[in-house]
């Protein structure tokens, strides 16, 4: 008998998500089950809410999840009944133009597939109770209590760490801890401004203090936010709304500017403002993001003077290495993941 469990389904852009009974397919081979214990809502999902990410429809959003193994593929491998696992939303092939150039975010199966909202085989792991097809945002969908994945995307961390926090590393802290850890050039002492102060900003005000960075500027547009960065290891904080940005970081790095620029705002402001306040030879990691057809104008000087510029979509994720790392650094204090939660919400209550 086929597996039934409810889910959040969004039907069409700006309309409220309706909690659908829906049907599991059979597992394939190498496809893992997880009851999903903690999903977060990201910045991405609004984005399928709101129409300016484009969608197939009817569609199950939500990438970022941690839950338990409940049934495993014949095939799949690295991952038991019962382990407590996050989920990756990047799944890659291992073997294509990108991936033996150490890409996995560019693979061609998971960027041909993505948009329509599917896995590597073209097919969807779930269904409604009449037949239909229902799509899932980034090869998850966990906006439900079960979800169907290859062994590949479901990665083993300890018990202890608690679902709800677990489930933030497989999107927000790994993109803002991975872009300080494994993308920017980070070195002991080195001066590091991060823009945006929400979940992946401060994910990115840690990883840069784990990198050996002597000072750490937060800018933000909110006092809350930024006197929260300074509890996560900001040495600095600079409130865009009535101080100058540039004029700030310069003062504080005898007239440089910083060494590294990590942008988690996704404004065509802050875009901007990365190439004026990284100094020259610095290098900027640009991780929020803006609609995909709006135009970002800069200043040709600022681009000028040897400065690097990167985009960067999941901290040069390794799930396998970095997501067990992650819940250590969690685990021991090195991490703090609590204040990384604006809201919290027990959805069991409305699946029941």
């Amino acid at each position: 008998m086929a597996l039934t469990y409810k889910a959040a389904v969004l039907h069409a852009p700006k309309s409220p998500l309706v909690i659908e009974t829906v049907e599991a397919t059979d597992l394939a081979p190498d496809d893992v089950l997880v009851r999903i214990k903690a999903a977060g809502l990201c910045h991405t999902d609004l984005e399928g809410i709101d129409g300016s990410l484009r969608n197939p429809m009817p569609i199950i959003l939500a990438h970022e999840a941690a839950g338990i193994v409940e049934q495993v593929g014949t095939e799949a491998r690295g991952v038991s009944v019962g382990d407590y696992v996050v989920l990756s939303w990047n799944p890659h092939c291992g073997h294509c133009f990108y991936c033996d150039r150490d890409l996995p975010i560019l693979c061609e199966s998971y960027l041909s597939q993505a948009p329509l909202a599917v896995q590597f085989d073209g097919k969807s792991r779930v269904r409604s109770r009449d037949g239909r097809e229902l799509k899932r945002l980034m090869y998850l969908g966990a906006l439900a209590e079960y979800c169907t994945v290859p062994a590949q995307q479901a990665i083993v961390v300890p018990k202890e760490l608690p679902f709800e926090q677990a489930c933030l590393i497989g999107c927000g802290v790994m993109t803002g801890v991975g872009a300080a850890l494994n993308i920017a050039s980070i070195h002991y002492g080195d001066a590091v401004m991060v823009i945006g102060c929400g979940a992946v900003g401060l994910a990115a005000v840690q990883g840069a203090r784990m990198a050996g960075a002597e000072t750490v500027m937060a800018v933000d547009l909110a006092e809350e936010k930024l006197r929260l960065a300074q509890k996560l290891g900001a040495t600095n904080a600079i409130n865009g709304t009535n101080e100058d940005v540039v004029e700030a970081v310069r003062r504080l790095t005898g007239g440089r500017g910083a060494d590294v620029v990590l942008e988690a705002a996704g404004s065509t402001r802050a875009f901007r403002l990365t190439s004026e306040a990284v100094r020259p030879g610095g290098e900027v990691i640009w991780l929020g993001k803006t609609d995909v057809d709006a135009d970002v104008a800069f200043r040709w000087g600022s681009l000028m003077q040897e400065k690097r510029i990167r985009r960067s979509s999941y901290g040069g994720a390794r799930p396998l290495r970095d997501f067990p790392m992650l819940a250590r650094a969690a685990l021991d204090g090195r991490l703090n993941r609590w204040p990384l939660e604006s809201r919290r919400s027990h959805y069991r209550a409305h699946f029941a």
